[in-house]
């Protein structure tokens, strides 16, 4: 099996690739995260996605390479990252009751081939009040996390709809993360553990 390794520092997406039986190590890859002037986000995740996964396979010969990005898009704007817990609180108010896109993206490199792909998933809340907005900020739940909510976590209470990757809300969407393998000649199923009847 080729080493693969993943050009993240998220805890969501190590967890994300275990949970489909992949082994890796990780290595955060360092890019410069400024959107392009009239870049849409599909398009700026992707770049993303595809510039994390290069800058490691360029020091990583023969290694698989996988790269991801994820932004939170209303009405045609990307919301980031909180800067601190007030931004999280405005940043919820306006998801509050609305609905809008998760677009992550995954790009698999070796040396300096890359092939990616772009997911999008249409998440709603529900109306949310002003007091478990700000218990929420509180927590710090929000404070790495695009658009200020964690799915996964206790952000998780205020979806009341999802259309689309639950495993791309998180981070990385499983399924395409798979295919990519299988195309570059590595399908996960390979590495899984045999059952115990095959065993005996």
């Amino acid at each position: 099996m080729a080493t693969i390794i993943l050009a993240s520092a998220s805890p969501r997406r190590s967890e994300l690739l275990q949970q489909i039986g992949v082994t890796f190590s990780v290595q955060p890859a360092h890019v410069d995260e400024t959107p392009r002037p009239g870049e849409l986000p599909e398009h700026y995740v992707e770049r993303l996605a595809r510039d994390k996964a290069l800058a490691v396979a360029a020091t990583s010969p023969g290694a698989l390479v996988l790269g991801s990005d994820t932004s939170v898009v209303l009405d045609g704007v990307i919301l980031g990252k909180p800067g601190s817990p007030g931004d999280a609180v405005e940043t919820l108010l306006r998801l509050s009751g609305a609905t809008h896109q998760v677009m992550t993206a995954v790009a698999l490199a070796e040396d300096n081939r890359c092939a990616s792909r772009v997911v999008i998933t249409e998440v709603t809340f529900r109306p949310l009040s002003k007091a478990e907005i700000e218990a929420y900020a509180a927590s710090g739940e929000p404070m790495d996390k695009a658009g200020s909510y964690g799915i996964q976590g206790l952000g998780g209470i205020f979806v009341s709809k999802l259309q689309g990757s639950y495993s791309a809300v998180v981070g990385l969407p499983l399924l395409e993360t798979a295919a990519l393998l299988a195309d570059a000649g590595h399908p996960v199923w390979e590495n899984w553990p045999n059952s115990l009847e095959s065993r005996t």
